[in-house]
């Protein structure tokens, strides 16, 4: 006959973050008006309302206004060459299936 316990634990509670806690403190140059800004913005509140560990995500990008997207959040970044960022995602995720990887491409890139 077996028997099983139920063992407690007590984790503690992921720390409440902000927005600010994935910003970088690069300067975004993006033209006045462009999406790109409500994107970032966007993406740094989600990140923080699920308290993500930002070390534990990967910006990956490629050419272009919006693939220095990266550099604008407090996470781990890549930036990649033009049109390649898809096939560069795939090989990480499939190396590192725990994390969690955000692809950045821009209309040219996509294309």
């Amino acid at each position: 006959m077996a028997c099983w316990t139920l063992e407690m634990t007590s984790e503690a509670p992921a720390p409440m973050r902000t927005a600010k806690d994935y910003a970088s403190d690069q300067e975004v140059p993006w033209c006045p008006g462009c999406g790109d800004y409500a994107i970032l913005k966007a993406v740094q509140k989600t990140l923080a309302e699920a308290a993500a560990p930002r070390e534990k995500n990967l910006f990956v990008s490629a050419i272009g206004c919006s693939s220095h997207f990266p550099y604008y959040m407090a996470a781990y970044g890549l930036q990649t060459i033009h049109g390649r960022a898809p096939a560069v995602v795939t090989g990480i995720k499939l190396t590192n299936p725990e994390l969690g990887i955000w692809l950045v491409t821009g209309d040219g890139d996509g294309l």
